[in-house]
Parts: C-alpha cells; structure tokens; sequence
C-alpha cells in the first residue's frame, strides 16, 4: 500500500463489491470443464424422463481448453483420472442424476459406466469457444435409442454466480461431503450446517468458532 494512500477512500470502497458473491459452488466432484455439459446433459434428460439405457450417443459441444484437458482421457485407471474424463462425468450424470465423491468412487469402472463412457463424445463448437472463458456455456447433441435426436444447452452451469446452489443443495453437498469422508454424523453436521445458517444474526462470529473449535 502507498504511503500516501487516502485512508478514506480506502474506508468508502468497503463493501461496494462482495467477492463471495461472485464464487462458483461446484455442483459435480469433477473438472470444471464437463459442468457445462454434464448440466446440459442432466437438463435433456429430465425435460424428457430419459433413462442411461435410452441413450445411444452423446455428442458435447466444447471449447478448444475441453478438449485440450479432457481429450487425452480415454481410459481413466482412477479415480481422479475419471473426474478428467469427459465421458466418465456424463455416464455417471446420466446414471445416477450428478458426479459425487461417492459415484465417482464407487462406480468410476462399472461396466454400465464405461459402456456410456464410451458413447460420448466431443467437438469444438465456436460458439462455445468464442464465449469462454467469459461465459462456460454447455451444449449437448443427444441421440436415442429409439431414433430421436435431442437437443439440451444450459446458459451457465449449475453453481455458478447466475445459477448458484439453493440452501437445500448447499446443505445436501456437506451432508454428502460429510458422509463420504466419514468426518462427522448427520446429526452433527446438520447442527454445524444450521449455525452457519444463523451466522448473519451474530454480532460477532467468535462464539460460533468457539463453539466449533
């Protein structure tokens, strides 16, 4: 900080602009770029009741960094392998209706999984990449089983700014979160989850680290 820096201007420019507004929550327990995606992929599925089994192909429409990072993941041998995997993401998505810690980990080689996985694919779209890294928009071409060819786009991924995670969601990932690493019972987390809820009513937030510590 320069020695003649306004101290009331410094004062006056608190609070004008809330970083933490502007964090991503990341809905799926994988690289950012399948969200866009695997968003897109969830949104076909649910405005038609699809099932994994209905679904032939998967073709994703991606920006040229998508394609440099997923790409050179064909076969995933672990774990955090598949979370790079672009197919392994959507074939767990399509599955079971998100990516956790817990899908990922128990299901990652399931043949049901990298049977979809390999039904999925990626192209570079100049939309999509003309965009990024601005905007991180997901477009899906989805072919069936049964012939039909359906189209699914999401503007902005789930938990991003525009699009953040409701408190219910929030709540469900640490509750998750929570499960898989064995850290805490459900009945401590949801009274952690429930005083940080409340945190904005405290004059200070001493107490509640305290309470916690």
């Amino acid at each position: 900080m320069s020695s003649d820096a306004d101290p009331a201007r410094l004062v006056d420019g608190l609070g004008t602009r809330w970083a933490l507004a502007e964090t991503s929550f990341k809905y799926h327990a994988s690289c950012r770029h399948t969200h866009p995606a695997a968003d897109a992929l969830l949104a076909v599925m649910r405005a038609h009741d699809l099932r994994a089994d209905d679904i032939a192909e998967v073709q994703t429409h991606v920006h040229q960094g998508a394609i440099d990072v997923l790409g050179p993941v064909l076969d995933p041998g672990t774990v955090h392998q598949s979370r790079f995997s672009m197919g392994s993401v959507l074939a767990l998505v399509a599955r079971f209706g998100q990516a956790g810690l817990a899908e990922f980990d128990g299901h990652f080689r399931d043949d049901a999984t990298r049977d979809f996985r390999d039904r999925v694919h990626m192209a570079l779209d100049a939309e999509v990449d003309a965009a990024y890294p601005r905007r991180w928009i997901g477009k899906v071409t989805v072919r069936m089983r049964d012939g039909r060819v359906l189209d699914g786009r999401v503007d902005e991924p789930k938990g991003d700014p525009g699009n953040t995670l409701s408190r219910d969601e929030i709540t469900g990932k640490a509750l998750r979160l929570a499960a898989f690493s064995g850290g805490a019972d459900e009945a401590g987390m949801r009274d952690a989850i429930g005083a940080l809820w409340r945190m904005v009513t405290l004059a200070k937030v001493g107490p509640l680290l305290g309470a916690r510590a």
